[in-house]
């Protein structure tokens, strides 16, 4: 087992859990919580969630569930590397997506739109939502009771408004600290997850093609690279060397300079990480730059391309006619939804029952509701 650097998360260091618990026996305490998160039914339905494309539209293109492994992949490799909390790491990997909305951030924008008034919605605030109250399985406690630090990790983004009503997980965006050198290296390898595999992605559909990402620093650097050590590869095959190249390159450079920052930081212990004033998992200048222009052109070419953006419309106005009708007739709701909003306080605590029911939704069924509730050929 990797020697953890003493700046790691540690586990006889934790801050514990909400709700007492003896100690988890063959396994870690992070390890419990993974357990718990891969077991979850948030998790499972994450299969069903678009990542771009939603399912209908081709059974290889990434999900929630997919990109969640991947990025967990990608996580250890690297906490492995730099000496840090692997088990730690996977479980913030795998929870970081579990409340996400159905139609990928087409379906958060429109649910954020409809709880305008009622404290907003965010996917990150709605992960730990899940894992804190909305899983319900367990006899002694409501929702996952994971550790402080997998907790921690799911929240990357926090308004002060809410960071206060979330206890000891809302206090670092009140104080100005930072999180684990675990939580922010998930947040990185989530990048690279994603933007890397969303070109392939969108070279598989079509809608981006080899030409166009020409233009893009990073991609035609190994797309060189491989043309010329390769004459006579398949479309596939091109697509897949250069697209490993450049996950490959983009994780050793975040490696290197945060172990070059770490080594600079001189840091005693994940107190240290949490009092530093800026966060130390970074790219290198160069790397960075690099990795804005590819996102600048994924949002241009791909995320704003016409065949995405119809499938886009449309889901914005499924979340946001879900949305009205739920809200406007509680009625609407399942029977376990329908009392929870009856005990709800005030319209804002209504509102958020409907959005967990929301946000709970497969893009599959999120679709058949809609047609449920709005179509009169379908009269169940």
């Amino acid at each position: 087992m990797t020697t953890l650097a003493p700046y790691a998360a540690r586990e006889d260091r934790s801050r514990g859990r909400r709700y007492a618990e003896a100690p988890p026996q063959g396994r870690g305490e992070f390890q419990r919580d993974r357990d718990r998160i891969v077991h979850s039914s948030a998790f499972r339905r994450l299969e069903y969630k678009t990542q771009v494309f939603v399912s209908h539209e081709g059974d290889l293109y990434r999900n929630r569930l997919t990109h969640s492994l991947e990025v967990a992949q990608i996580v250890r490799g690297l906490a492995r590397g730099l000496h840090l909390n692997e088990d730690l790491s996977e479980a913030i990997a795998l929870a970081h997506d579990l409340g996400h909305t159905p139609f990928g951030h087409a379906g958060q924008d429109a649910l954020d739109d409809c709880m305008k008034a009622y404290g907003g919605f965010e996917h990150n605030a709605q992960s730990l939502r899940v894992v804190d109250e909305l899983e319900d399985k367990y006899a002694e406690f409501t929702g996952l009771n994971l550790s402080f630090e997998t907790r921690e990790g799911i929240l990357k983004h926090c308004s002060q408004a809410r960071a206060a009503t979330l206890g000891d997980v809302g206090e670092r965006f009140l104080l100005k600290r930072q999180p684990s050198l675990e939580a922010q290296l998930t947040n990185i390898a989530d990048q690279i997850a994603y933007n890397n595999h969303d070109v392939d992605d969108g070279l598989r559909a079509g809608i981006l093609s080899i030409e166009q990402l020409l233009d893009v620093p990073l991609f035609a650097r190994f797309h060189a690279e491989v043309t010329a050590r390769y004459s006579a590869l398949t479309p596939r095959q091109l697509r897949h060397e250069t697209i490993r190249r450049m996950i490959n390159a983009l994780v050793i450079d975040l490696h290197g300079e945060t172990a070059r920052r770490l080594a600079m930081a001189g840091l005693a212990d994940i107190d240290a990480v949490r009092a530093h004033p800026e966060t130390l998992v970074s790219f290198s200048a160069a790397m960075q730059r690099d990795n804005r222009d590819l996102k600048r052109f994924l949002n241009e070419q791909l995320y704003q391309h016409a065949s995405v953006y119809r499938v886009m419309h449309k889901a914005r106005r499924i979340v946001r006619e879900l949305f009205e009708a739920l809200f406007g007739d509680g009625r609407l709701l399942p029977p376990a939804f329908q009392a929870a909003a009856r005990n709800a306080e005030g319209d804002a605590g209504r509102a958020r029952g409907v959005a967990d029911y929301i946000a709970g939704m497969t893009d599959r069924f999120a679709a058949d509701e809609h047609a449920r509730l709005y179509d009169l050929r379908h009269l169940r």
